[in-house]
């Protein structure tokens, strides 16, 4: 439940969740004015603005420290790629609000509060089906759930007396990934001969007449030792194949969201333009920190 508590708080835009929080903590210290409560938001404030800083910054650097790799040839692990989202019907969904097709979605849906003259959210969602992305080497399923979207495309609309804002990520847009790369099957199959042997063994007995017929060579109505051993040798030539196969196989590529702390981003966006964007939030978030601690020691 706390892994899961953790990943819904790394999927979220943490710029957007800061900067509603500014607002509210420095609109806070204006109506209480002088006093321990205006300290209290300040604080607050200053501690956010130390927060959102480290956190802009970690995400450039993260973009900054990893080369975008090609599909075919990525390693398995931590790492970025960048590649055009698929057109596929198959591969595309549709948005449950609006009915716009894309690739993922997110969307909020607010109501007006007469008494406080404010929007209040009553309903939210984000897409989970995964889509493709390719490059002139390959494609990679990415697996969007627990994904920092950055800068997809917003559209507001007003159906009705509500207010819906919508976040899409759209087929044939090129897209940006970092995130945990694996590929299953192909080269990278976890096969175990012995353990597939063994189960093809047990398959092979619970057909005795099969079995009989095949390896009983003296016809005896038993299989000794030696029947048995030639009935192993068959089986593990066989598995032999069959992995053969498996691992001539090309593999799926796969994109997810780590199982540690490191950040799972999505974005429309280049690396270089990311990391730039990054750059900027890092100052904008220590100027609101330095801000706040300025005014606390003046008012100090």
């Amino acid at each position: 439940m706390l892994v899961g508590a953790l990943r819904f708080v790394r999927s979220q835009n943490i710029q957007r969740v800061l900067a509603v929080a500014y607002v509210g903590l420095f609109a806070g210290a204006l109506r209480i004015g002088p006093g321990p409560g205006l300290t209290a938001c300040l604080g607050a404030a200053a501690l956010l603005g130390a927060i959102g800083w480290t956190a802009s910054l970690r995400r450039a650097r993260a973009i900054a420290e990893l080369a975008t790799s090609r599909i075919a040839s990525a390693a398995q692990g931590y790492v970025e790629l960048m590649g055009r989202a698929s057109v596929d019907p198959q591969h595309l969904i549709f948005s449950p609000m609006s009915n716009v097709q894309c690739v993922w979605y997110r969307y909020r849906l607010y109501s007006k509060d007469n008494s406080k003259k404010e929007w209040e959210e009553i309903d939210s969602g984000t897409s989970s089906a995964t889509f493709e992305i390719r490059d002139e080497t390959g494609v990679c399923n990415i697996d969007p759930d627990h994904a920092e979207v950055i800068a997809p495309e917003v559209r507001t609309s007003y159906p009705g007396d509500n207010k819906l804002v919508e976040e899409f990520l759209f087929g044939g847009r090129m897209i940006y990934v970092l995130g945990e790369f694996s590929t299953i099957g192909g080269a990278n199959a976890a096969l175990s001969l012995r353990e597939d042997v063994s189960a093809l063994l047990a398959s092979w007995k619970q057909d005795k007449t099969g079995l009989h017929r095949r390896f009983d060579r003296n016809g005896d109505g038993q299989i000794d030792l030696q029947e048995w051993e030639e009935a192993r040798r068959q089986a593990t030539h066989s598995v032999e194949q069959e992995h053969r196969a498996i691992r001539s196989a090309p593999g799926i590529h796969m994109m997810r969201a780590p199982q540690d702390d490191r950040l799972f981003l999505m974005s429309p966006l280049s690396p270089q333009k990311l990391r730039q964007r990054f750059l900027r939030w890092s100052w904008f978030h220590l100027a609101v920190g330095l801000l706040a601690v300025g005014v606390i020691i003046r008012l100090g």
